[in-house]
């Protein structure tokens, strides 16, 4: 896959701290319950920490008490590429910002939550930056 942002690994390595460059370009996770955007309820638009590229916005996400960030809708559809992971012995869909391909998280569906899509994209907060809105 191609994208528009792209760098050599020692370029991304230097832009990043070692726990971001762990989460969005190896695919680590961060630890449940331990991100700064878990339980933030700031309205603004939450862009990738690797490129700047804007993926969610807080009318979509909500609580859905699984220990990370969760939205439900991307902010456009073409802002996230959606890559099969069978990791860890299971199936299931990555997420990555469509701009650098970087590791986001996982998208799930069909969990009953209460959001138009019926989708869970559970999104790692080391691989955010929040913009909140000018008040």
């Amino acid at each position: 896959m191609s994208y528009d942002v792209e760098k050599p690994d020692e370029q991304w390595r230097a832009e990043l701290t070692p726990a971001e460059y762990a989460v969005l370009r190896q695919a680590a996770t961060e630890p449940a319950f331990t991100g700064e955007y878990t339980d933030t309820k700031a309205k603004g638009v939450y862009s990738c920490r690797a490129c700047g590229a804007e993926l969610f916005t807080s009318t979509t996400k909500f609580a859905s008490h699984c220990g990370w960030p969760s939205f439900y809708d991307p902010k456009d559809t073409d802002a996230v590429e959606l890559v099969e992971d069978r990791s860890h012995g299971m199936v299931r869909t990555e997420v990555r910002c469509a701009r650098c391909g970087s590791h986001l998280g996982h998208v799930f569906a069909g969990e009953g939550y209460p959001t138009p899509t019926d989708q869970r994209y559970c999104i790692n907060s080391i691989s955010l930056r929040l913009a909140p809105d000018e008040a």
